[in-house]
Order: structure tokens, then sequence, then C-alpha cells
């Protein structure tokens, strides 16, 4: 169980389908990380992304494959423990992993059924930049008969993995926090029984 205050007051904020895309398909890098090699492979992932979108799989399929590049390439531990946050202090190791692992699937499939939205899309990587110890990718994203928006994707210097992401200024793991908080809420802080509906929805 979770301790957590009453009425907490909280701003749920949906990212988006490219937090998603974003948060999948970032692969370990051979050597250390550089800005040039940061740049390079996310113009990588934009086309692999793009290669799935117009698969022609059905939806069952597409998933798996959304998965499957989440579960390869995203440090899917440690973007649970930043998405539980201070919730995820009193929580056990096993707990720790057992979120991660139900996180995992059910951003997977919450973002993964949203794919087609991307269908006759353009994104273009505009400039990378390190900043402390990650580096920050951006990018500009179109859909169809819409103004382009930012999407700035992070990578960790220390594994080449991807930690978080900002869709004009909004941090999928901050938009995320509040959504697995609001879930903690509803079910007087029990991690447990939110582990469980995750692997539900």
């Amino acid at each position: 169980m979770i301790n957590r205050p009453k009425n907490p007051n909280r701003r749920l904020v949906v990212a988006g389908i490219f937090g998603a895309v974003a948060s999948i398909a970032l692969p370990f890098p051979a050597l250390a990380f550089s800005v040039e090699k940061a740049r390079k492979l996310i113009g990588k992932v934009i086309q692999d992304i793009q290669k799935i979108i117009n698969s022609g799989k059905d939806e069952p399929a597409m998933l798996r494959d959304f998965e499957k590049i989440f579960s390869d390439y995203a440090d899917v531990y440690r973007i649970g423990l930043l998405v539980l946050g201070v919730d995820g202090r009193s929580a056990s190791d096993a707990q720790k992993r057992a979120f991660a692992s139900a996180f995992q699937g059910y951003i997977s499939r919450k973002f993964g059924r949203r794919f087609r939205e991307l269908v006759g899309g353009n994104i273009e990587v505009v400039s990378a930049k390190a900043v402390k110890s990650f580096y920050e990718v951006t990018t500009s994203t179109q859909l169809q008969g819409q103004a382009p928006f930012e999407v700035i994707y992070v990578v960790s210097d220390k594994n080449g993995r991807f930690i978080d992401m900002k869709i004009e200024g909004i941090s999928l793991v901050k938009s995320e926090r509040s959504e697995i908080g609001a879930m903690l809420d509803k079910r007087g802080g029990d991690l447990n029984k939110v582990i469980a509906h995750l692997k539900t929805i």
C-alpha cells in the first residue's frame, strides 16, 4: 500500500501519439553516444516507425510490433520509476519490476491503437544538443491538415536508451505520472491494484 496525501491537486495531461512513438525505439549505442549519433538515431527511428505504420498489418499485429520495439529499446524500468515518482518510494523491488512490465503493455496498447493517425504525416529532425547527461533531439511533426508542432526526444548518455520526451513542452513522464497517480488515488494508493488494472486496459 502506498501512502498518498488526501485530495491531491492533479492536472491530467494527455501526451498524444508521438509520445509513445518516441518512447519505444531507441537502441543501445555500440560506443559512447554523441550529438550526431543521437540525431542520426532519431532519423532512423522515424523511418522504422513509419514502416510499421504503412505495413498494412492488422491492429493486433501492429500492437505486438509496437510493444516489442518498446521492450527492446526503451529503458522501461527507469521510465516506470520516473512515472511512479514519489509514489514508488515505498514499493518493493518486485512491485517496481511488475509495474514496469505492466506499464510497458499499457502504454503500447494505449498509443499503438492510434497508429493510423500518423498515416500521411511527416516528421523531420530539426536539431540536436547535449544537455547534462542526456541528449535532446528536436523534431517538427505535422499531421495532415494541421499545423506542425515540436517534439523533443530525450536520450540518455549512459545507455543510449529513451528516458522521456516533450510534446510542445509537455513531458510524457510527467503526463503519465498524473494518469497513474489518478489510478492510485482511485484505488486507495494500492499499487498492486493499479498493476492489475494496467493489464486490462
